[in-house]
């Protein structure tokens, strides 16, 4: 807001150091060129009605400054009056295009936003003692999602999660998490553990390949991480297909990342052959955190090329920010993590993030260990 009002007032200052020039210089030298630069300033910045009133106030400055050097006649006077004039009327139009085309862009926004929550829907910030956080941050602001994706239901076996990437971009990628997402709201329903689960998964992709065809018939696949916790929240039971693994954050802050014990392909590509894919159960304690993300994470870069790596970056932040409070929700462990990704990348977003954090609360007397006081 401060930035916005100092930037409202470009206008003027253009109009000052016109006033300035012009006493600092020979009489036949008009500052007149740079007085109607002050209307096209302020047509970015100020309304109708302010660039109109910057204009008369150009108009009335180069009347003066041309009665103090005497210059004001028909080529220094009433022909730059009629330029200042037709640059302020221009500088109207321009501002209602931009006006325009902003209100376009926002419309666009509100659009995109309702086609997020309802491909993308948040999940539940609680089911039972789990507590759940989730944040997608698009590569382009214009785009508000893409082929990332999260989900997290209470099933009759458990709550399941599933954390995936879609191969390719644009509105190909999105019926891909469409697909996805519905296959995985009926499969985890009905599937009585995980592997008939992913079988079910695979067969929906695999049909939603055939009737889009072509490449993506061949080539359509999706990354993914298949959770399901333990009665009781004492375990994970994950099945990991092509996907970055997940980290494990304890109630110190210590990070495991929960490498597959086998690697397996990701789904999609039963057409190529028939992956065997392990369940692997973890244990989870009270007060830890699983945090699962997309590539977008993994794969930012700094400007040498050196990838982001959350499980030696992140528990340092935890700490730093448990000596000056709780420790953190899981929202804000996604917040310190989005804001730790921007900072090493210089705020170049490479691409789509999709993070999802659930928690199991633990014995109040669980906490990170602080800096003793001096």
């Amino acid at each position: 807001m401060v930035r916005q009002r100092w930037a409202q007032g470009i206008p003027v200052g253009v109009i000052v150091l016109a006033v300035v020039i012009d006493l600092m210089t020979p009489t036949d030298t008009t500052s007149a060129p740079l007085l109607a630069t002050a209307p096209v300033a302020a047509a970015a910045l100020l309304r109708p009605p302010g660039i109109i009133a910057v204009g008369a106030l150009s108009m009335v400055v180069q009347v003066i400054l041309g009665r103090v050097d005497h210059t004001f006649g028909w080529h220094g006077g009433v022909a730059n009056q009629l330029t200042l004039l037709a640059v302020t009327v221009l500088a109207v139009l321009i501002n209602r295009t931009l006006e325009s085309q902003s209100a376009r862009t926002r419309r666009a926004r509100q659009v995109a936003a309702v086609a997020q929550a309802a491909v993308l829907p948040r999940p539940p910030s609680r089911l039972g003692d789990l507590r759940i956080a989730a944040r997608y941050v698009p590569a382009e602001d214009e785009a508000m999602i893409g082929g990332d994706l999260y989900v997290v239901q209470d099933t009759p076996h458990g709550v399941r999660v599933m954390v995936g990437d879609v191969r390719g971009k644009g509105l190909g990628a999105v019926r891909a998490v469409c697909a996805d997402l519905g296959a995985f709201r009926y499969a985890a329903d009905e599937a009585e553990d995980l592997p008939r689960l992913v079988t079910a998964l695979e067969g929906a992709l695999l049909r939603e390949g055939g009737r889009r065809g072509g490449q993506e018939q061949d080539e359509g696949f999706t990354t993914a991480l298949i959770v399901e916790f333990a009665a009781g929240l004492d375990a994970v039971r994950i099945v990991n297909r092509g996907h970055p693994p997940p980290l494990l954050l304890d109630a110190r802050g210590t990070a495991t990342v929960l490498e597959p014990s086998q690697e397996a392909p990701p789904l999609g590509m039963a057409a190529l052959g028939t992956w065997w894919a392990p369940v692997d159960t973890f244990p989870f304690p009270p007060g830890s955190t699983l945090l699962c993300y997309t590539d977008g994470v993994t794969e930012a870069r700094d400007e040498a090329g050196v990838f982001y790596d959350a499980s030696v970056r992140l528990p340092r932040l935890l700490r730093h920010r448990s000596l000056v409070g709780d420790p953190p929700a899981p929202a804000q462990v996604l917040q310190l993590l989005i804001e730790d990704v921007g900072r090493h990348t210089g705020g170049r977003i490479q691409d789509d993030q999709a993070l999802l954090a659930l928690h199991r609360p633990g014995p109040e007397a669980v906490r990170f260990p602080r800096r003793p006081r001096v």
